[in-house]
C-alpha cells in the first residue's frame, strides 16, 4: 500500500515538473532591454501612472453612483466623467504618452511578436475586430458601439506594465492607451504594427 501510494506521489511529480519544463520551452527568451529602452520604458510608465493619479483625482470630484444606479446615471456620470477629464487635460496631444523613444520600443517589440506563421493568428484576431467608428482624438471616448480588441497575454507581457485602470487597444495598425472606466482615448501610436 505504502509502495503504490509512494509510485503515485513520484509518478505525479515527475508529471508536472515535465509539464513545467515544456512549457518553459515553449515561452519566448526574455528580451533584452538596452538601458536606453529601459529609460523609454520606464518614463512611459511614469506617466500612465501620472494619468492613473489625476484621473483619480478627477473621478474623487464626480458624483457618486449608487449600487441602484439606473442606465441613464450611469451614462450621465461617464459623460460627466469624461468631460472633466477632458478639462483636466485641456493640452492632451498626441504623443504625450508614447513619445519617439517609448514608441519605438514598442514597435520593436511588436513586430518581432508579429512574425512568423505562428504569428498570424494572431494579426488575425486583431484586423477582425470590428473598430469602424472609432476616431483617433485623444481626449475623445473610444466608440461605444465598436468592438474592444483584446491584447493576448503573451504580447502583454512584452510591452510596458500598465495600471489596471488603462488597457492598450488595436485600431487597425494603430495601437491605443484607453481608459477602463470612462473609455476616453488617452493616447494612441500610428502605425504601431508592422
Amino acid at each position: 500500500m505504502k509502495k503504490s501510494k509512494y509510485l503515485s506521489v513520484v509518478v505525479c511529480a515527475l508529471l508536472a515538473t515535465a509539464a513545467i519544463a515544456q512549457n518553459k520551452s515553449a515561452l519566448a527568451p526574455p528580451a533584452v532591454v538596452s538601458p536606453a529602452d529601459k529609460a523609454a520604458i520606464q518614463a512611459f510608465e511614469k506617466q500612465v501612472n501620472e494619468y492613473v493619479d489625476l484621473r483619480n483625482k478627477v473621478r474623487a470630484n464626480a458624483p457618486k453612483l449608487s449600487k441602484d444606479s439606473t442606465p441613464e446615471q450611469i451614462h450621465a456620470y461617464r459623460t460627466a466623467l469624461e468631460q472633466s477629464l477632458r478639462s483636466a487635460r485641456a493640452s492632451a496631444k498626441r504623443g504625450d504618452l508614447f513619445r519617439p523613444e517609448a514608441a519605438d520600443y514598442i514597435r520593436r517589440t511588436l513586430k518581432i511578436e508579429f512574425q512568423g506563421k505562428d504569428r498570424q493568428q494572431l494579426r488575425e484576431t486583431i484586423f477582425e475586430t470590428e473598430t469602424q467608428g472609432v476616431v483617433l482624438r485623444v481626449n475623445y471616448p473610444y466608440a461605444q458601439t465598436a468592438e474592444f480588441s483584446e491584447m493576448p497575454a503573451t504580447l502583454l507581457t512584452k510591452l510596458p506594465q500598465v495600471p489596471k485602470e488603462v488597457r492598450y487597444r488595436f485600431v487597425g495598425r494603430n495601437m491605443l492607451l484607453v481608459d477602463r472606466e470612462s473609455n476616453v482615448i488617452i493616447d494612441y501610436m500610428p502605425d504601431a504594427l508592422p
